[in-house]
């Protein structure tokens, strides 16, 4: 039992040491893509309901660093200053289905392989949502839009107290510098955001750590793979609330465990853009319609994206162990070991406050 224990701490450390330099990395540039892009810019490009303004709409969201819940109230910020329904849809796709923190986490556990089929499947699922939601909800799509923009408007879709709220605040944005801006996104990056995930992607490493240690790596050879197995996989991850970043250690770990790249793929692509609570809110402020029509549009192309993956690995031969293990050397070992101490202590940052208030509480009266 010891034995059993020590090789599964051995697996989770030498995962995280090969996780952490790239997902410093990732919250550093998506930090910095997310104060840098001016969200007047994003009106700007999003106010059509044409290929193009899908195809913006898609392309613009997928380096963001947002989840399936920080994503809404900057969507709706973006809908209400005059971003057209398809979008607006497209952009609450590719937003939390991929972005430059999990593009990083998905090299670095998954190899490039996936590094690079991921972000495509997911441009594709945004485009097909925005395309879907023009089509066929034609009488609705424009009723929302306001025919003149007063003022520049600033998304505050970083605050974890009000995850998957509607709200958001429309100010003048304040006169800074490039280098403040810039600051204050790696910051947002390294509290808020990574505050945010932190619990699941935590969990996504114990998961693939304990697959890597208690099962064979041909496990789920015979039954991770085929449509089923992929049908199953779009059940299992559209009610659950997962981001991108946290649900790639998850993925990596069933690949290790046997199951085949395209069904490690409709996971990464419908957990993190579906949820219950995120598809109640498209209902409310797109209507019912554009919510069934984002559903199947992220549905299929996860379905049609996998099956295409694993009939290209079937056919050019793709040793897929090797891809998962191709960037576990790209860092030098005292450059991991920093990168994963930053997080854990960013991660831990509050837990002195909070265990001195809660020994503050239990002092006694009187």
């Amino acid at each position: 039992m010891m034995n059993i224990m020590m090789n599964f701490l051995q697996n989770l450390l030498a995962l995280s040491l090969e996780a952490a330099p790239w997902l410093v990395l990732g919250f550093t540039l998506g930090g910095l893509m997310k104060a840098l892009i001016p969200t007047a810019f994003l009106q700007r490009h999003l106010s059509g309901d044409g290929i193009a303004s899908i195809s913006k709409a898609a392309i613009l969201g997928a380096p963001l660093p947002l989840c399936s819940c920080g994503v809404i109230p900057a969507a709706l910020g973006l809908r209400k200053a005059g971003a057209s329904k398809p979008a607006t849809a497209s952009f609450l796709v590719s937003t939390p289905e991929t972005g430059v923190d999990s593009i990083s986490i998905t090299y670095a556990l998954m190899g490039p392989l996936m590094a690079v089929v991921r972000p495509v499947a997911a441009l594709v699922s945004a485009v097909s949502a925005g395309l879907l939601v023009a089509w066929f909800d034609a009488e609705e799509r424009t009723a929302k839009i306001p025919t003149k923009v007063t003022e520049p408007v600033v998304v505050k879709a970083e605050e974890p107290s009000s995850c998957c709220s509607t709200a958001s605040t429309a100010k003048p944005e304040p006169t800074q510098s490039w280098l403040q801006k810039g600051w204050e996104g790696i910051h947002y990056a390294f509290t808020r955001l990574l505050d945010d995930i932190a619990f699941w992607l935590v969990i996504g490493m114990l998961f693939a750590a304990a697959t890597t240690t208690f099962l064979p790596p041909d496990f789920l050879a015979q039954w991770g793979q085929g449509i089923v197995a992929m049908l199953v996989m779009l059940l299992a991850g559209i009610p659950m609330y997962i981001c991108a970043t946290a649900s790639t250690p998850v993925a990596a770990g069933l690949m290790m465990a046997g199951m085949s790249p395209g069904v490690a793929l409709v996971f990464l692509l419908t957990g993190p853009a579906t949820n219950i609570s995120t598809l109640g809110v498209i209902g409310r402020e797109l209507g019912q319609r554009s919510m069934w029509l984002y559903l199947t549009a992220v549905g299929v192309t996860a379905i049609v994206s996998g099956l295409l993956l694993d009939a290209a690995v079937n056919a050019y031969q793709i040793n897929i162990a090797t891809h998962l293990h191709a960037g576990h050397e790209m860092f030098p070992g005292v450059l991991q070991w920093a990168a994963l101490l930053l997080l854990i202590g960013v991660g831990l940052r509050k837990l002195p406050g909070r265990f001195l208030k809660a020994k503050g509480d239990l002092r006694p009266i009187g």
